[in-house]
């Protein structure tokens, strides 16, 4: 059941297991306490933040992007990539490869994966304002303050609409090479209404050991199992849900054991404009459905080094797309076996 704002500073609706709760509807600075921590870390315990994020797998940190930066990546969107009339590869369809698909309202639903590895030039301002948020030096120093070293992103999305993502821990998908060490962050570009997809967290989550990526659970045939298995933690530990208010710049960082996700969508006439990049630290690998090596395809931007898998400034890339594209049914049924056989 979705609810209306009352008078104070909640708004209620559906957690997911079913559960409602209240979230903030925007940030009191008098009472905020990721505010307090900040001011702690700079006035007397530089590992106020840290210690936060350990304790509790997530730590929001309010205002480190500039709004410049933020509204210049909005812009560039609304100029470029909302109209464009080709195909790109989506996070919310596992990395395959489609066009623009909008809510009632207008809304991308199909949020853009990797917006490094764009390559045609009618994307080129998009791709470099959205860069620029993720590879924006106070992110770099906000992913070595979390991850204790150098941070090299892995992986990138670009949020218009709410894909209303179910709960999960993105180790599942994802992960350093150590198990645990791989960070996320997601940026509000934007204040970022209560109803219109906010992002949460359960707090305490990423100490829970669950099962892994295969057999019974594997992302490839069982998915929906593993999405029951999360439900079930989540009841049996009796995890709270957390849905912070984020403004315009706000960062949340959260451990890839965190179980996180979108609230589904009770304001449908907002945007949630955000960003997110998963980050490995530098002394690791890079490991994905918990089995499988991958090697890393590195360009230097900005203040990171940033994985590139499907660069399409690369013509054999370029060619692999095409092919994506023009035959996605076999495409998908390889993708779904090749996984199987790598994490049975």
């Amino acid at each position: 059941m979705l609810g209306n704002a009352t008078e104070e500073n909640t708004f209620p609706i559906e957690a997911p297991d079913g559960k409602q709760i209240q979230i903030p509807i925007r940030v009191d600075d008098a009472t905020d306490p990721y505010l307090e921590l900040q001011q702690l870390q700079q006035a007397q315990d530089p590992a106020a933040i840290r210690d936060y994020y350990d304790q509790h797998g997530y730590v929001v940190l309010r205002g480190i992007m500039p709004d410049e930066v933020c509204d210049r990546a909005i812009a560039a969107y609304k100029q470029q990539a909302k109209p464009y009339q080709g195909h790109l590869y989506r996070q919310t369809s596992s990395g395959d490869a489609e066009k623009n698909r909008f809510s009632d309202n207008g809304y991308l639903l199909n949020s853009i994966l990797n917006v490094q590895d764009l390559g045609d030039p009618a994307l080129a301002e998009f791709k470099q304002a959205s860069l620029d948020v993720i590879t924006h030096q106070h992110m770099y120093d906000a992913a070595q303050m979390i991850l204790g070293e150098l941070g090299i992103i892995v992986q990138s999305m670009y949020f218009e609409g709410n894909p209303a993502t179910w709960a999960h821990q993105d180790s599942y998908y994802l992960d350093a090479s150590e198990i645990g060490r791989l960070t996320a962050a997601w940026i509000a570009l934007e204040d970022i209404q209560p109803g219109a997809g906010r992002f949460y967290v359960y707090p305490g989550s990423h100490k829970i050991d669950m099962a892994k990526n295969g057999g019974d659970f594997d992302i490839a045939f069982s998915h929906e199992r593993y999405k029951q298995l999360v439900i079930n933690v989540i009841d049996k530990y009796k995890l709270e849900c957390h849905a912070p208010a984020l403004r315009k710049g706000d960062v949340l960082f959260w451990n890839s054991k965190t179980i996180h996700g979108s609230l589904q969508t009770a304001q449908p006439q907002f945007s949630r404009s955000s960003m997110t990049a998963h980050l490995i630290p530098s002394s690791t690998g890079f490991l994905q459905f918990q089995t499988r090596d991958r090697q890393l395809k590195l360009k230097q931007i900005g203040a990171f080094q940033v994985n590139c898998p499907k660069d399409q400034e690369k013509w054999l890339n370029r060619q692999v797309f095409n092919l994506e594209t023009r035959f996605p049914q076999a495409f998908k049924a390889v993708k779904k076996v090749v996984i199987k056989l790598v994490t049975r």
